[in-house]
């Protein structure tokens, strides 16, 4: 295995428990990783220690004292800086989930009946399969690389040549003319930058509008492949070094090339450098249930945390957007993958099967829009979970050659990442099993199942938020999982015995919801699992006051019994994103202060901050409560840098202290100053989650379980609200009917 690329943060000590922290590293750093024989006989000691620790047997009391010591450990590491202290309590969680997996699987696995077999063998094989995932997360995340820029060459002379692709196919031209004024609005040298609209939807306004601007309108007469082919078409017409490659809905920052291009030049095998892919808008969870820029969204962990960690691996995945790579290399391999519906993904392994490096910058430098709805949001998981699942059947990562065991490992835990559809259908049916048919899945006491099953949940889930706290909640992974679960089941199994099956399918944007409805197509999975587990609880209840006599019997029911409402809850949340809330702006908002002049048609002028701006207007807070008339006409002033921009619009909305200010009809120049001034800034997404609370368990665990409480609530009232609706025509007909007799 080669050597990972490390790059030890030093935070400075600033109390008692950061300097032992501190000391710890130091000690570490420079004793131990410094001999690799030394290391070579810790590795091997440690591995022996770890099977002593999780196969020894221990008494009930024995095991209780076990875990609550370990348990008082990893609260005391929690509390100390630095990434030792994070390796250490991700090895007293390894202990805990290995004590209990141990436990499972010597001692609980022996059924006498063939309905607790079945359902035991499913139950069981859910938890490998979630304790694998568990140990790969954390070999991949345990050390995020945290790489930074390196600068170009002084002259610009040296700097290389560049084409930018921004692939469309039945994007409106709103949606995309964002993307090509920000692409025209780098800060580059216009000699040695193209800027090609790779339209495969050959549309006459796209080239009126492409000559208008300057910029390069390619076409093909195919549409094969989708959107790897368009690239690959362009590929033969263009002779750029460099490729930058933006989704038609990304808007680039003016820095973004001088940020990624000189890693390029200090590193002669980089074949591919991957930036985040930000949002300005919410997505469907976020929007649904009022936790945008309150709650990391769904994708945040992969481009906050799991590509920082795939860096120092060499491993980082290209994600088909908000990326620079090396025309040679990507030629080298037949250009983009076009084996899979995740062509992005499959392109990385190829480079790396040859021995080339990726590079990843956690520095937000694109934006752009998330899907609008819960359905569309489903249907780009469900290409997702296909594509991943094909690589993994014709390209599988653990065969074949040129990858070292850090990037096997990776790019395993990304593809079974996918296949948690079943996993978490088995969770959220497992006590049901009890409830319904009496079966016992687990062959042990309630008692024994808790002092090995909770140590093992409890330090999962502070060992995750202590390296995700800024990138994922807790427990909302779970209610992410179950909203998609029962969708991609069947495509993942179905890729598992045919990689052939299925076509890409484009993630639609810039669409918008006229009116809040209840979605109850999408939702039917949600709402069958959600009445089984009602059903669950009320035979569990009705279980309990026949049975009140037996301890055993109670103490079984209500271990059920909560597991069972703990699903309902998830379920709740899952009903609750399903709930979709009106969307008609044509452009979103985007929060952000900067500072802006108001000038107004008697000569006054006026220093101001924005609140928010979007492609039609700008929110305004006013200096000391003054108020503005509405439809009033003002010209308001941005700047970048010493340039000055000024913008005609009308007050659409005012109040004491704010305005809001609608743009007049903006010249081509004016919207492209405008993007220029805006979303191309360079620090536009940098300090997006300030603000933010980091997360905490107890915090998480209840914000969850709320949410899944006023998601069920909201489903009745959907209920009741479309059951009246459906009574009224009847009641009108039967009016209309009786006055005419």
């Amino acid at each position: 295995m080669s050597t990972p690329r490390i790059s030890t943060p030093r935070p400075h000590a600033t109390s008692e428990a950061d300097e032992v922290a501190s000391r710890l590293e130091r000690l570490v750093d420079s004793r131990i990783w410094g001999s690799r024989i030394l290391t070579a006989l810790l590795t091997v000691f440690a591995v022996c220690t770890m099977y002593f620790v999780c196969t020894v047997p221990l008494a009930f009391v024995e095991q209780l004292v076990f875990a609550g010591c370990c348990f008082a450990f990893a609260l005391v590491f929690r509390r100390l800086r630095g990434q030792y202290a994070t390796l250490v309590m991700i090895m007293l969680s390894l202990v805990a989930t290995g004590r209990y997996m141990f436990w499972r699987l010597t001692e609980t696995t022996y059924w006498e009946r063939p309905l607790d077999a079945v359902w035991g063998l499913l139950l069981v094989t859910a938890e490998v399969y979630s304790a694998v995932v568990l140990l790969l997360g954390y070999f991949q995340t345990a050390w995020p690389l945290h790489r930074k820029p390196v600068p170009l060459p002084a002259s610009r002379d040296l700097w290389p040549t560049v084409d930018i692709f921004i692939p469309t196919y039945n994007e409106p031209l709103g949606v995309v003319k964002p993307t090509i004024y920000a692409a025209l609005a780098i800060d580059y040298p216009a000699d040695k930058i193209a800027i090609h609209v790779l339209d495969d939807g050959r549309r006459p306004e796209f080239k009126a509008f492409c000559e208008e601007v300057g910029v390069n309108w390619t076409t093909r007469s195919h549409n094969r492949h989708a959107k790897a082919g368009n690239i690959n078409e362009a590929l033969k017409i263009t002779n750029g070094e460099y490729l930058a490659i933006f989704d038609c809905d990304h808007i680039p920052t003016r820095s973004f090339l001088q940020i990624g291009l000189g890693w390029f030049l200090r590193d002669k095998k980089l074949s591919m450098l991957q930036t985040p892919h930000h949002f300005f808008s919410p997505d469907p969870f976020e929007r649904n249930l009022g936790t945008f820029r309150k709650v990391p969204n769904e994708g945040e962990l992969f481009y906050g945390l799991v590509q920082d960690g795939n860096d120092l691996w060499n491993a980082t995945f290209f994600c088909g957007s908000c990326a620079l790579l090396r025309r040679t290399m990507v030629e080298e391999i037949g250009g983009i993958a076009v084996e899979t519906v995740t062509e992005d993904a499959h392109t990385a392994l190829k480079l790396h099967r040859l021995g080339y490096t990726t590079a990843y910058l956690a520095i937000p430098q694109a934006a752009g829009l998330a899907t609008e709805s819960l359905s569309g949001h489903i249907g780009q998981r469900i290409r997702w979970a296909r594509g991943m699942t094909q690589i993994f059947r014709i390209d599988n990562p653990l065969t074949g050659k040129g990858l070292t065991i850090g990037q096997r490992l990776c790019y395993l835990n990304a593809m079974m990442h996918f296949f948690y559809g079943i996993p978490r259908l088995v969770f959220l049916t497992a006590p049901l099993s009890f409830l319904f048919f009496g079966a016992h899945v687990i062959e042990a006491a309630a008692g024994t199942i808790a002092i090995f099953a909770l140590p093992h949940m409890m330090h999962a889930s502070i060992t995750n938020s202590r390296m995700q706290r800024s990138f994922r909640h807790s427990f909302w992974a779970e209610v992410y999982e179950s909203v998609l679960a029962s969708y991609i089941t069947a495509p993942t199994l179905l890729a598992m015995i045919n990689p052939k099956l299925g076509k890409f399918n484009v993630t639609a944007k810039g669409g918008q919801i006229s009116k809040d409805y209840f979605d109850y197509s999408i939702s039917r999975p949600y709402l069958f699992l959600l009445l089984l587990n009602l059903l669950g609880f009320i035979a569990g209840i009705a279980h309990i006051v026949l049975y009140w006599h037996v301890s055993s019997e109670v103490k079984t029911t209500v271990l059920n019994l909560a597991w069972t409402g703990y699903n309902m809850l998830i379920l709740g949340a899952s009903v609750a994103a399903a709930s979709e809330r009106r969307q008609v702006r044509t452009t979103h908002r985007v929060e952000m202060k900067m500072p802006v002049m108001l000038k107004f048609s008697t000569g006054r002028t006026l220093a101001c901050e924005t609140t928010d701006y979007s492609e039609g207007g700008v929110g305004v807070k006013l200096p000391d409560n003054i108020e503005v008339p509405m439809h009033e006409r003002v010209t308001i002033s941005l700047f970048r840098g010493d340039e000055e921009y000024a913008f005609p619009a009308t007050v659409g909305f005012s109040a004491v202290g704010r305005v809001g200010l609608r743009f007049s009809a903006l010249t081509r120049e004016q919207e492209f100053e405008f993007v220029k001034s805006t979303f191309a800034r360079g620090d536009a997404w940098t300090n997006w989650s300030d603000g933010r609370t980091p997360d905490a368990p107890l915090r998480g665990l209840r914000h969850v379980l709320v949410v899944g409480a006023q998601g069920i609530g909201g489903l009745f009232e959907h209920l009741i609200n479309d059951f009246r609706t459906w009574i009224s025509p009847r009641s009108t007909d039967t009016k209309k009917l009786k006055t005419k007799e």
